[in-house]
């Protein structure tokens, strides 16, 4: 394929951002001209990158649809290509922009037009960290991503939207500077930052521990894990609706696609050395943000703890080096991308009718919102792994992964499994069931048409790769054999040497 795919799903939204720019009008049809714009910009990088995906050969672990032009001369090249990893995450990003654009619509009263370039702007961002195959280019996206999310936390946010916003910018950069430097050591080391040849020159044992530590730095915030996860619950809530749907389902995704692609594929002998803190911390977040959770009053923020306990499996599965882990993961980072999103849009539905996000402020609901309890019924057992969802297929991998590798760090991660159900299943009772008591609640309306696309939409998705994963596990798997097969064979080598 002659046509520049990948550098058009990447910029299309560029484009579109800078069309709404352009657009002078009277407030209310400017409004309306961005809303417009952004939602067919949005749908059409959608379906550019379905067309993607049926392009896509899952039979090879070469990467497809590479563009290579040189940006610095003898230095960086500006690099795209994809393989049966990326693609994935590449065509949820697409696929949960338009959804957080149908979802600001009604809720965003002020600067409408600006938030809706913000996002779109994002998802540039967002889209080239999956494409890119140059370390300073991932970089360059890396980081561009923390400037639109930090202004719609810090413009479009709640009460405590500054410091939240701060302390997100903050945390994740102060990470990533560690990244950058470690950039420029294999540099140093190798001649180049073209990961493609970075995977062929190998890095010397010698240099892979520090720099899997600074890259680990990085990664791990923007998941985040445990210590370093507390920017998560303030960004969550004081995040709009729609800040809240991307930060959840793609934003934190960056961090497990940046073990996969960096971590065990440039520092294979680190990330086996490094197994055990993994391990620790995966498990800690696994449990400690789960009981945390049991313990919340704000909607938000008991969704945000549940995510960094989700984000435990995931960590926990792609450190055990095989198969059923790493797959795991990815469904599992897949299947948190769908079900996060719809629970934060489930709360926002709430937020937007009634103002509050505290949990003691509903009970009762199912007597008045039928439509909407049925469909957050469906995401809260998809949270906490009911088999005939698609986080169960996730988190049942990475448990059996797990067990290979180390039986006693997969029994405790389990429970995070039954503790799961305690918070979402409490969540759910308080708010769902019970008398109809508050005199505003009697007067509030089920989800509209818009409403109902969405949630409908994620809940049918959420059930049918619950029953049928395999389009997503084809897609991957050649991939992520040739990712443990080069693992292995470094291991092997580091063995032999000895």
């Amino acid at each position: 394929m002659n046509f520049p795919i990948l550098s058009s799903i990447t910029f299309l939204p560029l484009i579109g951002a800078f069309f709404i720019f352009l657009t002078r009008s009277e407030k209310n049809q400017s409004d309306k001209n961005s809303i417009y714009l952004s939602l067919f910009t949005s749908f059409t990088n959608f379906f550019l990158a379905l067309f993607l995906w049926y392009s896509f050969d899952p039979t090879t672990y070469e990467f497809q649809f590479v563009e290579e032009n040189t940006w610095i001369s003898g230095f960086i090249k500006f690099k795209f290509g994809i393989d049966g990893i990326s693609i994935l995450f590449i065509l949820l990003t697409a696929f949960i922009t338009p959804i957080c654009i149908i979802s600001c619509i009604n809720s965003i009263k002020s600067r409408l037009k600006e938030f809706l370039i913000a996002i779109l702007v994002l998802e540039t961002f967002m889209i080239g960290v999956f494409c890119s195959l140059d370390l300073v280019i991932f970089y360059l996206f890396f980081e561009g991503g923390l400037i639109p999310m930090f202004l719609i936390i810090g413009i479009w946010g709640g009460a405590r939207k500054v410091y939240s916003a701060f302390k997100f910018f903050l945390f994740t950069l102060l990470g990533s500077v560690l990244m950058l430097v470690a950039i420029i050591a294999i540099y140093w080391i190798t001649g180049t930052t073209d990961v493609v040849d970075i995977y062929e020159i190998k890095i010397p044992k010698e240099f892979q521990y520090l720099l899997w530590l600074a890259f680990f730095s990085s990664f791990a915030v923007k998941l985040p894990m445990w210590p370093v996860h507390t920017w998560l619950p303030d960004a969550h809530v004081e995040a709009p609706t729609a800040g809240s749907v991307i930060l959840a389902a793609i934003l934190l995704k960056m961090g497990g696609y940046g073990f996969l692609r960096f971590s065990l594929g440039m520092f294979p002998l680190a990330s086996e050395y490094f197994v055990p803190l993994i391990f620790a911390l995966s498990v800690i977040a696994i449990i400690y943000t789960s009981l945390v959770a049991l313990m919340q009053d704000d909607m938000k923020k008991l969704i945000a703890y549940s995510s960094v306990a989700h984000m435990g499996f995931v960590t926990m599965g792609i450190f055990t080096f095989n198969k059923q882990g790493i797959e795991g993961s990815m469904i599992q980072m897949l299947s948190h991308g769908l079900i996060s999103a719809a629970l934060f849009l489930c709360v926002g539905v709430l937020y937007d009718r009634t103002h509050s996000r505290l949990i003691k402020s509903y009970g009762g609901l199912v007597h008045v919102l039928p439509k909407y309890s049925f469909v957050f019924m469906i995401f809260a057992l998809g949270t906490l792994g009911l088999p005939g969802t698609s986080g169960f297929v996730g988190e049942f991998l990475v448990l059996v992964g797990t067990f290979k590798v180390n039986y006693l760090v997969a029994i405790i991660g389990s429970l995070g499994v039954i503790l799961s159900a305690a918070y979402m299943l409490w969540l759910y009772k308080r708010v769902i069931f019970g008398k109809l008591e508050k005199v505003e609640l009697k007067k509030i309306k089920d989800i509209n048409l818009s409403e109902s696309g969405i949630l409908f939409v994620l809940a049918a998705l959420v059930i049918f790769f619950g029953f049928y994963p395999d389009p997503f596990l084809e897609t991957m798997r050649v991939s992520v054999d040739n990712l443990i097969d080069n693992y292995n064979l470094e291991i092997n080598r580091s063995i032999a040497l000895k």
